[in-house]
């Protein structure tokens, strides 16, 4: 598994984080499992977020009923949430980022979190009171670095104006089939060409430049959860098929090399799985430090289906 300083941060994590957005039905010993075989995979960082889960805060509060991760081992590993989304809007406000992380610690068992990202654009946002919410979290010690969440370069920008501290992450939805913020860049400046058409304002270039990590979600999604390219086939013949030559190259499962493909590029990204099923995240982690080669990289990008002009 491979670890890599997160810029901005102070903190070492692994490039794949294991996201907890399914465990509300689980067993305590399930979660327990579910959570050992990530470490023991070599999976550093976990993922969590105020609306998962059955009623607000409900993933966190399984993680931390469970004891997930033992009190004496929390230094061993990077807790991060998510907060902003609320039933039927989005709210960026003072009070309600300070109310809601207190509630995540209070589930959580823990008295930080390692990072905290705003989740979706809040289009009504006013950065002074993110600013203060921030500044609060972080001079109490209860938020150690903080980031946001499908954001685009402009809103990012606007909440700089205001906050003080880095926002390190961008957590985008990226995989090989759902690949927007890399293929505009590829097929730039092609007239008539849909992959051409930005719809990003160059965020992949941009988190280059300003050294944020983006943790990339869903990563074996077709689309917008329209189910997952691994082993279909019907849809993406190709693309299995050199999953599945690759797979064997380098003695990984298919899933493995989906992974890999994301973790290859030289932005340093991570991949977050939204999987409950211990083998699949020994599968994925295995994929985390393969070597792709260029033509294979960009072999399976174009057996996805993207232009390479």
């Amino acid at each position: 598994m491979r670890s890599f300083p997160l810029p901005q941060t102070g903190i070492e994590a692994s490039n794949v984080i294991l996201g907890l957005m399914r465990i509300s039905s689980l067993t305590d010993e399930e979660i327990r499992t579910l959570v050992s075989t990530a470490r023991d995979a070599g999976i550093t960082m976990f993922d969590h977020a105020d609306i998962y889960g059955d009623e607000r805060h409900g993933c966190e509060r399984r993680f931390g009923e469970a004891g997930a991760v033992p009190a004496s081992e929390r230094d061993q590993v990077v807790i991060q949430s998510k907060v902003g989304i609320r039933s039927g809007f989005f709210d960026f406000s003072r009070e309600h980022i300070l109310s809601t992380v207190d509630e995540s610690l209070a589930a959580l068992r823990t008295d930080y979190l390692d990072i905290l990202l705003l989740h979706r654009p809040d289009t009504l946002v006013e950065p002074e009171e993110v600013a203060a919410a921030f500044d609060e979290l972080h001079e109490a010690g209860k938020v150690r670095s903080f980031g946001v969440s499908n954001h685009t370069p402009g809103q990012i920008e606007l909440l700089k104006k205001s906050v003080r501290q880095p926002l390190a992450v961008n957590q985008l939805q990226l995989s090989i089939t759902h690949a927007p913020i890399i293929a505009q860049g590829v097929a730039a400046n092609m007239a008539g060409l849909d992959q051409s058409i930005s719809r990003d304002n160059g965020i992949l270039d941009y988190s280059r430049l300003h050294d944020m990590t983006i943790q990339a979600w869903s990563p074996f999604q077709k689309g917008f959860f329209d189910g997952v390219f691994v082993g279909d086939r019907e849809a993406y013949a190709e693309l299995n098929e050199l999953l599945d030559e690759l797979a064997k190259k380098y003695d990984v499962t298919p899933t493995g090399i989906a992974v890999a493909w994301i973790t290859r590029h030289p932005a340093n990204m991570q991949v977050v799985l939204g999987t409950t099923n211990p083998q699949r995240v020994r599968d994925s982690a295995d994929g985390s430090d393969i070597p792709l080669t260029r033509q294979e990289w960009y072999g399976l990008f174009r057996a996805a289906g993207h232009t390479l002009p």
